[in-house]
């Protein structure tokens, strides 16, 4: 039998574990993942593009568990009220490959991205860092401003978002959970003084919503929202004056940020600064960048801290999704069991 857990029992599990402690739990999964990255087997993910977006499949093992998340990223979705994103995933066992554990991706894929964001600043920003920007203010936003706060104690947020109605439902979901939020009159209003600047728009256009001019010394870039080929945020001039950091550069080679870029352009994996092999920040005047697409290893972590934290409660249910007869060798002989057709 694969255990299950489906949108429903996820955001009544969530609600009962509560966000903050949901994403700060993640994190803590991710470090550990993150500090045995050699232990993996990795690739960057299969994707099919159409010109109405992209449907990705993004797999990882280690020595015990494969998982899979099947993904898609349609920009034109909300106008036609489909979210951009939407997800679900599988764990595995590597030993005999029988699937053991399937989750709804849509919500846990905010959570993670957002839980990843927070612990690789933590590694990277001024630890005096107080004020985060935030442009772009769609699905994924509350979960980070909830992350940076929970993992770099961050409470004062300036936004901005071409949609207005965007920026009125940040306000509203989060004012009442204590941030402090100013809603700026433009991208450059909103970096203004801030010491994290996170991008996260939707649009699948080599747009520049953060320039080089807005950028000053010392500010960490948690640049989200370019994932995939002729998407990104960042005007290349802050890349040139960054140091940057990736997740895996064979994928955001071809997804990342540095598409703008030389294919020798330099970067930094983060697992070897989480790791404590590489250096992160090394001087308070540092321009630190997280050109981050989103990869394999943080669907698993993800998906084995739901696993571990709702195994034999009432979230989960069982399904009988393996075809697992008595003889392994007679498959037609359990298609035609009466024990089954009756």
């Amino acid at each position: 039998m694969t255990t299950f857990i489906d949108v429903r029992n996820m955001v009544r599990w969530v609600h009962n574990r509560g966000t903050g402690t949901v994403i700060r739990e993640i994190a803590g999964y991710l470090e550990e993942d993150f500090r045995r990255w050699q232990s993996f087997d990795k690739s960057e993910r299969v994707a099919n593009h159409t010109p109405f977006g992209v449907i990705e499949l993004m797999p990882i093992s280690d020595p015990e568990l494969y998982a899979f998340k099947n993904v898609n990223g349609h920009p034109f979705n909300p106008a036609r009220g489909y979210q951009t994103v939407t997800a679900f995933g599988v764990l595995a066992d590597v030993h005999n490959g029988y699937p053991v554990f399937l989750a709804e991706m849509t919500l846990l894929t905010a959570l993670r991205t957002a839980a990843t964001s927070a612990l690789v600043a933590r590694a990277l920003a001024r630890p005096d860092a107080r004020v985060m920007a935030m442009i772009g203010a769609g699905s994924q936003s509350e979960f980070q401003a909830i992350a940076f706060r929970e993992l770099l104690g961050i409470t004062y947020l300036r936004i901005w978002d071409t949609d207005p109605a965007s920026s009125a439902k940040f306000v509203r979901n989060l004012a009442p959970l204590g941030f402090e939020i100013d809603v700026a009159t433009s991208g450059s209003d909103a970096v203004r003084g801030a010491d994290i600047v996170t991008t996260c728009t939707a649009d699948k256009t080599n747009a520049v919503v953060l320039s080089d001019a807005d950028v000053v010394p010392g500010m960490h870039i948690n640049a989200i929202g370019g994932d995939c080929p002729g998407k990104t945020e960042l005007d290349a001039g802050i890349l040139d004056r960054s140091s940057v950091f990736v997740e895996y550069p064979p994928q955001t080679r071809i997804e990342g940020e540095i598409q703008q870029m030389d294919a020798d352009f330099p970067v930094t994996e983060i697992w070897s600064v989480l790791a404590g092999h590489t250096p992160g920040r090394v001087t308070p005047e540092q321009i630190t960048v997280f050109d981050s697409v989103g990869f394999a290893l943080e669907d698993f972590s993800a998906l084995r801290y739901v696993r571990d934290q709702v195994e034999n409660t009432s979230f989960v249910q069982q399904l009988d999704l393996v075809a697992d007869s008595d003889d392994p060798k007679d498959l037609f002989g359990f298609a035609n069991s009466p024990a089954l057709i009756n």
